[in-house]
């Protein structure tokens, strides 16, 4: 029997090519700024270019600026390769929060009890090992409980964030400068022990190099190496992944163990090489928001560079436009939600397809 035909109806897409995902999302920012305007212009009465022009120059107006833009960058865009293996594989890591933490926990406890004792390059070779190793175990947990118990990763991971920010409580406590004061200080300022060299007279050139050098490394690896094709195969399957021979029991071990490490790494950078001192909000949420940005790139290292820029543009020029007009922080958010609202809705039209019937047409 014939029924009158929907007016629309929609299909799953096949893979697109990507400058057509990238021309999508170009589109949906584009359409953010003009609703952004619009906005402005009727909450407050402020010109749209001139805000524009404003975020603009928060993030990049000098040259201080430019260097603490691409600096914060480094660090999401770290935080983001990091927990890109796993989440590729489909395991919800979530816990990249307290991974980085305990790695700037582990780094802080090397550079307070080894500063004065070993030579400064010594220091930091065991700083770095000391915060590898404390976000790898970080990982490993809730991988290990996952393999064997089939425990939740999500509430797991999220839990240990918890435990990591408390462990970081409770030696800020028994490190703090002056005591009673509740907080570290600056570590080891007088003799700069544990610091990571400055380079070219940028403080923080060797964060962003070391970065670019793991980005590179990571698309090698999950596209090219039989580590990344396993763990895209029990991304897909775990049932096919064990039919072809894959131990999915490890490659989930290993996965979150590699994914804690790195988090380490990026925590013995923020310490190390950056803030020199240890607080419960050094990662300041950016192991959440690197699960946007590795979900936005589609576990594309090379896209992330993109989506963290824009996050970090975005962050840094909503904390311009609310000192240089007075404005509440909160309406910087809400232009800040309206751009990734358009950003993550703009996913719909990459997956699916929208067909139009013709007015009068029967459908079969």
């Amino acid at each position: 029997m014939n029924k009158k035909g929907a007016l629309f109806y929609i299909s799953k897409r096949d893979s697109l090519p990507w400058h057509k995902t990238w021309l999508i999302r170009g589109l949906a920012i584009v359409l953010a700024l003009v609703v952004c305007s619009l906005l402005t212009m009727i909450l407050t009465g402020l010109n749209p270019l001139q805000v524009f022009s404003t975020i603009f120059y928060g993030a990049f107006g000098t040259a201080r600026k430019t260097w603490v833009t691409m600096q914060n960058l480094a660090i999401l865009l770290g935080i983001s390769l990091a927990i890109t293996p796993a989440f590729k594989m489909r395991f919800w890591n979530i816990g990249a929060e307290g991974q980085v933490l305990i790695g700037c926990l582990a780094c802080s406890a090397c550079m307070i009890t080894l500063g004065d004792r070993i030579p400064n390059a010594l220091l930091i070779v065991i700083s770095l090992a000391a915060s590898l190793a404390a976000g790898a175990l970080w990982g490993f947990l809730p991988a290990f409980f996952k393999a064997h118990w089939e425990t939740n990763e999500t509430l797991f991971t999220l839990m240990m964030n918890y435990i990591a920010m408390q462990l970081a409580a409770y030696f800020i406590i028994v490190w703090e400068v002056p005591k009673g004061s509740g907080k570290i200080g600056i570590i080891n300022q007088g003799t700069e022990a544990g610091w990571l060299p400055v380079i070219g007279g940028q403080k923080y050139l060797l964060t962003i190099l070391v970065i670019a050098l793991l980005t590179g490394l990571m698309y090698i690896y999950l596209q090219y190496s039989k580590h990344g094709y396993e763990i895209a195969v029990v991304g897909a399957s775990q049932r096919t992944a064990s039919y072809a021979g894959i131990k999915v029991n490890r490659v989930i071990i290993r996965t979150m163990v590699l994914s804690g490490a790195l988090c380490g790494l990026v925590g013995m950078l923020l310490v190390s090489g950056n803030d020199h001192t240890l607080t419960t909000t050094l990662v300041d949420g950016r192991g959440f928001t690197a699960v946007m940005v590795s979900w936005l790139a589609k576990f594309n290292p090379i896209g992330m560079i993109f989506t963290s820029l824009l996050l970090v543009f975005l962050e840094r020029g909503a904390t311009e436009i609310s000192s240089v007009f007075s404005l509440n922080h909160s309406f910087a958010d809400i232009l800040t939600g309206i751009i990734l609202f358009f950003i993550i809705g703009s996913d719909f039209f990459t997956n699916y397809k929208i067909h139009f019937n013709k007015s009068g047409r029967e459908a079969k």
